[in-house]
This record gives C-alpha cells, sequence and structure tokens, in this order.
C-alpha cells in the first residue's frame, strides 16, 4: 500500500536517487545521452535539498520511498513526479499525482501548471492536462531541455 508522505531533511539524498535512477531509466530516448548526463551530474546539496525541503512529498511502500511528486503552491506548479524504475507501471505516479492535484484543490488552487518531460507528456495527457507546444525548460543548473509547459483546471468535488 502507498504512503504518501511530506518530505523531510532528512529525505533529500533519498529523493535525489529517485530522481536520478528515474530519469536515466525513463528519459532514454527523450533526452541525449550528454544531456542526460549534466541533467543527472552533481549532487543533493547542490539545491535540491533546500526545494525538496519546501515542496517534496515522498511516495513510501513498507516505509520505504519508492516515488516523489512536488507541489509549489506560489508557482501553482507541480513537478518531480518521479518513479523507481522497479515500481514503475504500478499507478504510484498516478496516485502521488491524484494526492498533489487534491491538495491544490484544498488549498484553494484552480488549476496547476507543469512542464513534462517529453517523455511523460501523454502520462499528463491522459492525467487531463493540456499542452502541445514544445518550450525550453531552463533548469537553476543551467541545463536546457525541450519540455511541453501543460496545464489543468482543478474542478471542485
Amino acid at each position: 500500500m502507498l504512503e504518501i508522505k511530506r518530505a523531510r531533511h532528512g529525505d533529500c539524498r533519498t529523493a535525489f536517487d529517485i530522481r536520478l535512477q528515474a530519469i536515466r531509466y525513463q528519459c532514454i530516448g527523450a533526452y541525449t545521452p550528454q544531456q542526460l548526463d549534466v541533467w543527472t551530474s552533481g549532487a543533493a546539496e547542490d539545491g535540491y535539498c533546500g526545494l525538496m525541503e519546501k515542496h517534496f512529498y515522498l511516495g513510501c511502500i513498507q516505509g520505504e520511498p519508492v516515488a516523489t511528486g512536488m507541489l509549489d503552491l506560489e508557482r501553482r506548479e507541480i513537478g518531480a513526479i518521479l518513479v523507481l524504475p522497479g515500481f514503475m507501471q504500478r499507478g504510484i505516479g498516478k496516485r502521488i499525482l491524484d494526492y498533489l492535484e487534491c491538495l491544490a484543490r484544498d488549498l484553494g488552487l484552480v488549476e496547476v501548471k507543469l512542464d513534462a518531460t517529453l517523455n511523460a507528456a501523454q502520462f499528463y495527457r491522459r492525467c487531463g492536462f493540456v499542452g502541445e507546444q514544445t518550450a525550453i525548460y531552463q533548469s537553476p543548473s543551467g541545463l536546457q531541455l525541450a519540455c511541453i509547459p501543460m496545464v489543468k483546471r482543478l474542478l471542485r468535488t
């Protein structure tokens, strides 16, 4: 059973490792090997921990983190829906996304946005996000990656 909890400082390296493994496994073919190398270089302490402590959630199975998700309320943005390769295709990413959308709705947001990686755009479309145009995502580290900006209206339940 998946438990979703707020990430804490001590979870930083674990969340960063989930990110590395998911990107290296899922994004092959959508981005060049050079882009993947730059994207997954560095360490958790290079700014990831600070971001993670503010906005991140962990999806855990039997107490072990297997997925991440981010909700930045100020930017009305969802991101970092990442799942360890051994746990992909089990609906975990969808459950994290649903949780974050529900949280955003409960906190008064009427829509959320995200920058989908090229390999994840279809997943987000199936989840109700809209967006077709490719843009360039500029990471804080200077990396530029093609992405698809998407938005979803959050319906009241």
